[in-house]
């Protein structure tokens, strides 16, 4: 009888380590697919389609671009931009591998402050994917974006007058990257 406890708590331990570790490794996706639909944590949305109303009120749209462990120079070619609430805005980033060999690397970004992000919807851009980048390359990459009309009536977002997209990039998992 206590052979067959040991033996059902070591399952039971095994089971719980597995459990904890596929967990872990969802987490991740799973917790960026949900700030991606709700624009949770200064997460940008995706939109398929600018909207149709233009207010006159603007809002002024600064850049941020850093790189954590790939040998790259990222840098935007404008550092702020004033867009009306609803209208497409375009903004231009460079990238260049300074190493002497193919880089894989993938795009995060967030929005400060926090409460804009479900406003600041992305129309195209270089995050959605993984890149390669070849040894030495310098690639432009553009970033369409438009500040939603409804940031101008929800009582929390509507006194924003600036907000900062922020870009980082890290090294990719896929080596199979497009670019």
């Amino acid at each position: 009888m206590r052979k067959d406890r040991k033996n059902a708590i070591a399952i039971a331990c095994v089971l719980g380590v597995m459990g904890m570790t596929g967990a872990a490794f969802a987490a991740v996706p799973l917790y960026q697919m949900f700030c991606q639909v709700t624009g949770f944590d200064g997460t940008v949305r995706k939109a398929d389609k600018a909207p149709d109303t233009v207010l006159d009120r603007t809002v002024l749209v600064r850049f941020d671009t850093n790189v954590r462990g790939v040998p790259m120079k990222f840098v935007s070619e404008q550092t702020t931009q004033r867009v009306r609430i609803g209208e497409t805005g375009l903004a231009y980033f460079d990238v260049t591998n300074t190493s002497d060999q193919p880089i894989h690397v993938r795009a995060g970004y967030n929005v400060v402050p926090e409460y804009t992000g479900p406003y600041f919807q992305k129309l195209q851009c270089f995050c959605f994917t993984a890149q390669t980048l070849a040894a030495g390359e310098t690639r432009q990459f553009p970033v369409q974006y438009f500040i939603a009309p409804e940031l101008a009536t929800d009582r929390e977002a509507r006194g924003a007058r600036e907000i900062t997209l922020s870009y980082t990039f890290y090294p990719a998992d896929d080596p199979a990257a497009q670019g």
